[in-house]
Order: structure tokens, then sequence, then C-alpha cells
């Protein structure tokens, strides 16, 4: 089972020699972190044998490899969903290559529903732990040994030694962050107000569709994970008004600049 992600990551090194430092996945409406790397290589996802290509609005669907500063980087342009039929396998499968491919680190960014009342769309928070509600463990069925043990600890999957650093990158540029819990589901609905006052009460501050999947591969093959959720909106229930995928557009591309701002500050330093 671990030939076809090393089939990827071969394909990957004859495309280019650079050794990634660090991994990036970008969320919804926040590929633009991409154009601020100086680019060696992009590499389409449906080019990578294995991979499968996006097909949501706001994700561009391509692997870049290059330097952000003098630190080396691989950058997932966008992601695959479970909501999109994918298996979680599926979903899961570039973040392993990325580890494959020997990164030491890996910085997961998302577009999220604000659950705590005290955010506002916009604000950026950094993951300090994930509640998984998508109704299954990604790491089901048999184990693939090469990438981790059969039961892989989760307590320290957002390290504090990371986050701390995040939050003197953000000081240094003037950016403010939160700091929460983000709740995973597996979509492609929006959330019932019902629903996320339940989810108020177990401790969620921020709501998605993503992430969870990528933390839990990669905590399987012990890399430390840096996690920011990008709130572009109050979740169902908050505000009397409906949700739309545009708003989580709109929103992201308000706060490019200073996300951008924050990822590339956040690279130099894990270099």
């Amino acid at each position: 089972m671990i030939k076809p992600i090393d089939e990827a990551v071969s394909f990957i090194r004859s495309r280019s020699r650079l050794q990634p430092a660090a991994g990036v996945i970008l969320g919804s409406g926040l590929g633009d972190v991409a154009d601020s790397i100086d680019v060696e290589t992009a590499i389409g996802y449906g080019e990578i044998p294995g991979a499968k290509a996006s097909g949501v609005a706001g994700h561009q669907g391509r692997l870049v490899l290059g330097r952000a500063g003098k630190a080396p980087v691989a950058v997932m342009q966008g992601r695959i969903h479970f909501y999109e039929g994918h298996e979680l396998g599926d979903v899961m499968f570039l973040t392993r290559v990325l580890g494959r491919l020997g990164i030491k680190s890996l910085v997961v960014t998302n577009a999220a529903g604000g659950v705590n009342t005290s955010y506002g769309a916009g604000d950026l928070m950094l993951i300090s732990d994930h509640i998984n509600f998508m109704g299954v463990n990604p790491l089901r069925g048999p184990n693939i040994d090469e990438l981790g043990v059969r039961f892989p600890d989760m307590s320290e999957s957002y390290p504090e030694s990371l986050r701390e650093m995040a939050r003197g990158v953000a000081r240094s540029i003037g950016i403010k962050l939160q700091e929460g819990v983000y709740l995973a589901l597996s979509g492609p609905t929006y959330e019932t107000p019902a629903e996320i006052r339940a989810f108020r009460t177990l401790g969620a501050d921020a709501v998605g569709m993503s992430t969870v999947p990528e933390v839990i591969a990669a905590s399987q093959m012990q890399i430390p994970v840096l996690g920011i959720s990008c709130i572009t909106n109050m979740a169902a229930g908050i505000l009397k008004q409906k949700l739309t995928h545009q708003e989580v557009m709109d929103t992201t591309a308000r706060v490019q600049k200073q996300f951008a701002a924050l990822v590339l500050g956040v690279l130099e330093k894990l270099a």
C-alpha cells in the first residue's frame, strides 16, 4: 500500500530537486500565498500519479515547490475533500506524499465558520486542538506500517512550540490571532443552528469540512502541525443571514494580505 505514495514521490523528485523543509496546505480562497513563493516547479494534482484533482471553487489544485525567503517549501495550493465523494485515503494522499518527501513540519490552513461568538469574520485563529466529527477515522482499515504505528498519539498534534512561534510572528507584523478548537464535519451542507449550539457546548470555536484527515495523517508520521483557520463567516444561527460559499471567498480575499504575511513569516521561522 505504500507503493502508490512512493511512486508519487518519485514523480515529484523527477520534476524538482528541491528538498522541502516544510509543507503547506492552503484552504478555500487562500491559495494566493503561493504567489509569494519563489517558485521552482508547479505540478497539477492531476499530473501526480495517484493524486486526485480538486473540483471546488477556490482550490487551484497544484503542488508548488520553491522557497519562502530562504526556506525550501512544498505548498499544496488547494485540497480535495471528503464531501466531494473521495475516500479519506485519497484526501490524505498528498499529505503522506509530503511526509515521504521529507518535510519536518506541516502548516495546514482552512476557511472556517466562527462558533465562538467573540470571533468575527476575517479573524485568523491558531488551531490548538481539533474534534473529529466527520463520522469516521481516516486511518480505518489496514495500517501502512511504513507511515507509522497502528494507534498514533494525538495529544500534541498541534505543538505549543509551533503556536508560540506563530504568535511571535503575528506580533512582529501587527496581526491579532485568536486561538481555539476546530471541529471538522463531513459536509457539504452547512450546519444547522442547533448543531452549532451543540458544538459550542462541546468546546468548538470554529467549524469546517477539512483539515482533520491531513492532521491525522501527519501525526501518524510524527510530523508536527501548525493549524491556521481563517474565520470567513459566523456559523449558523449567530447572525440573521444565510451562509454561502461566496461569503467565504469574499472574506478570504479581504484578508489575503495579512494571511499571506503570517504564513510566509512562519515558514521562514520553520527553516
